[in-house]
């Protein structure tokens, strides 16, 4: 059975990442009692934010 992901989401997998990298990520996650993907994503969202501050990126709707 095929997993449907919610509607206007989408996946990506990356590889070749740092094996430390991923070790310090999964610890952080876990200290704050999240997952990894919802860590990353709030990172993302705050580094975007921060780009749309300096008026790097455009403002998101």
């Amino acid at each position: 059975m095929a997993r449907t992901p919610p509607e206007g989401t989408g996946a990506w997998n990356f590889r070749d990442i740092p094996r430390g990298l991923m070790n310090r990520v999964k610890m952080a996650a876990a200290y704050e009692g999240k997952t990894v993907k919802d860590f990353l994503v709030e990172l993302a969202e705050a580094r975007l934010q921060e780009l749309e501050r300096r008026g790097i990126l455009p403002k998101s709707k």
